[in-house]
């Protein structure tokens, strides 16, 4: 089990703390200037600054241990580093990239096995300049995996290939986490490769940790409106919350003369409190015109633009003049709507769709709408 805990003033602030089990992927994501390879450099001990607290373990032995004022070297640490660039020596074949990082008592024979595992059979003499990119991504994979790492960081690994390279190297990393038994920490900014490859996501916002959960749990219930502005999330509106029957609640949008909306109620939001809530453009169902019942709001189209398969749309709720729904519906859909711009749709949305978030200038219960 990997624990990370850090706090840090220069050259970058931290705040940042996660853990991660054996065989388990935990994404870091967030913009850049985040922290996440500030956060990477430090587990590995490369971060040298003398303002870094706190703890970094792995099982039972401690890498950085500020109060005990314990930092143990890169060389002692036994962490796989897998940066973006690949940082190969570019004198040196493929085959003595990888021998050199295993230590001095390292032979080349040593690691054929490895370099068929990762499909690089064949290549074990050519220089950097001779690889494609992701060849030279898997020539850095084994350099990191020949150290026997009791962690494994990986540092953006795949935004400098192409698309069919990184799809290789998304299948590369799938085959390798079936035998491998490494806490394994990526770094990214892409959302949708941390969807697809991670356990856990670390969102990281100024060096801070702001949530952890599966991919599944933050995308769709981001914990404040910096998350869910950090995951991309654009359909995020103001509102009022009242309490009803049990288990339920009516969301006012846009005050008195606006939308009322049928939520859950999981009893964490006090009656009247002032909220912000967000709910993903894939979760709204799109409807031809026709009455506002429930949940189905009648929106007027304000921009249309195909995207190919997709299109971009655009839409006002009625009586929310101020109000911007933004959807990526199929363009296919939006012709069988018959979708235009000043046209009239629905948005149907359901309540288990509608993520609620308190504001921390709640208001006092039964304050008016």
């Amino acid at each position: 089990m990997l624990q990370v805990e850090l706090r840090n003033s220069t050259p970058m602030r931290l705040a940042a703390s996660f853990d991660c089990a054996p065989g388990e992927l935990v994404a870091l994501v967030g913009p850049s200037g985040s922290g996440k390879t500030s956060v990477l450099r430090a587990v590995a001990g490369l971060l040298k600054s003398k303002t870094l607290r706190g703890r970094v373990t792995v099982g039972a032995q401690p890498w950085f241990d500020s109060e005990r004022q314990l930092d143990l070297p890169p060389q002692d640490r036994h962490a796989g580093f897998v940066f973006q660039h690949y940082a190969l020596f570019p004198h040196l074949s493929a085959i003595e990239n990888v021998a050199l990082a295993a230590g001095r008592s390292a032979r080349p024979q040593q690691f054929g096995a490895l370099f068929e595992r990762l499909g690089l059979a064949g290549l074990e003499q050519r220089r950097p300049a001779q690889l494609s990119g992701g060849q030279q991504q898997r020539v850095a994979l084994a350099r990191a995996l020949a150290r026997q790492p009791k962690v494994l960081l990986l540092d953006e690994p795949f935004s400098a290939v192409d698309a069919p390279a990184r799809q290789a190297l998304y299948h590369e990393l799938a085959s390798l986490r079936q035998t491998l038994s490494t806490p394994i920490v990526l770094v990214t900014h892409d959302l949708g490769e941390a969807r697809r490859l991670a356990d856990r996501v670390v969102i990281l916002d100024a060096g801070r940790s702001l949530q952890t959960g599966t991919p599944s749990q933050v995308f769709a219930s981001p914990r404040n409106a910096r998350v869910a502005e950090l995951i991309g999330i654009q359909n995020h509106f103001g509102g009022r919350f009242h309490k009803q029957d049990p288990g339920w609640a009516r969301l006012a949008w846009g005050g008195p003369k606006g939308i009322a909306l049928r939520v859950i109620d999981k009893n964490r939001i006090p009656d009247g409190a002032t909220v912000s809530w967000v709910i993903a453009g894939e979760r709204i169902d799109l409807l031809a015109d026709g009455p506002a019942e429930g949940n189905t709001i009648r929106c007027a189209i304000v921009e249309l633009l195909a995207l190919g398969e997709t299109s971009l749309c655009t839409l006002q709720p009625e009586r929310l003049p101020g109000e911007r729904v933004t959807l990526s519906p199929s363009t296919a859909q939006l012709r069988a709507l018959g979708a235009a711009v000043e046209k009239w749709v629905r948005l149907a949305i359901a309540p288990q769709a509608i993520h609620i978030m308190p504001q921390k200038d709640t208001p006092a219960a039964g304050a008016p709408t």
